[in-house]
């Protein structure tokens, strides 16, 4: 077990999280939601950043959300801020080491595909990793698969219990592929129309590294995204990170019934 994770353990205690959930930008509030919850500063976790960008918290949130303890990674840090894939893919590594079973991710995503406007919602069902970066390179982490099947990142089972709880809830849910890439900056709309010929329907900048850093391990993964924007060449005027938070916001509630409704069905 790393350093991050003892941490994490000796601050937790007896209590033990059946599952984890990780908040991308502007979606910090679901973890106000959690009852009896507490809170750890990523500054006192070994290997842990703190987020430089608007709308990560930086705090790893642990309480209840539908009968389930649940532990929440409220804020990310990215590879962009200059961390590697394998500093990004530390939380997920962390949740591993503590017996998480299942990961729920979500994150902020500019939208590609004709059915995906500003305030949808997309079911990740497949990923291009476009990072260019891996998490595994290096050795063998002690518990990991060097050569983890992603035939099926994005758990079919799981995919299909969002599916119902959003059917049953009344709220748009279109399945998609995600495409992973660097960041900072936003695409070009020529890398647009690329990442469309490729096949993918959104387009952010994280997600992929803590997806296969958790199915090298075993864990289970569904992830959400909220289209905050149109991507470049598809709408008029300029992308900003301010219109992301804000369509983040808007949409985060539908978002947060259907993570509620999965966690309950689990």
């Amino acid at each position: 077990m790393n350093h991050a994770a003892q941490t994490v353990r000796r601050w937790l205690g007896d209590w033990r999280p059946e599952l984890a959930l990780v908040l991308g930008s502007g979606l910090g509030d679901l973890a106000d939601r959690l009852e009896q919850a507490r809170r750890l500063p990523y500054d006192a976790i070994p290997g842990f950043a703190m987020p430089g960008v608007p709308g990560h918290r930086g705090e790893l949130v642990a309480g209840e959300l539908a009968g389930r303890r649940v532990l929440v990674q409220s804020g990310r840090f990215h590879a962009y801020e200059g961390h590697a894939a394998e500093a990004v893919a530390l939380p997920a590594r962390v949740f591993a080491d503590l017996g998480v079973k299942i990961l729920l991710l979500t994150n902020a995503a500019g939208g590609i595909g004709s059915c995906l406007g500003a305030g949808s919602l997309m079911l990740v069902a497949d990923h291009l990793n476009l990072t260019f970066a891996n998490p595994l390179f290096g050795p063998v982490r002690t518990g990991d698969t060097h050569f983890p099947d992603m035939s099926a990142p994005y758990d079919p089972e799981l995919r299909r219990i969002a599916q119902a709880v959003a059917q049953e809830q009344r709220i748009g849910l279109v399945e998609g592929t995600y495409a992973g890439v660097s960041g900072p900056s936003y695409e070009t709309p020529a890398e647009i129309r690329m990442l469309r010929w490729l096949g993918a329907d959104a387009v952010g900048m994280s997600t992929v590294p803590e997806v296969v850093a958790a199915r090298a391990a075993g864990v289970r993964c569904l992830a959400i995204s909220i289209i905050t924007n149109l991507a470049a060449g598809l709408a008029a005027g300029r992308l900003a990170h301010e219109e992301v938070m804000i369509a983040a916001r808007e949409a985060a509630g539908r978002l947060e019934r259907i993570i509620a409704g999965v966690i309950a069905r689990l």
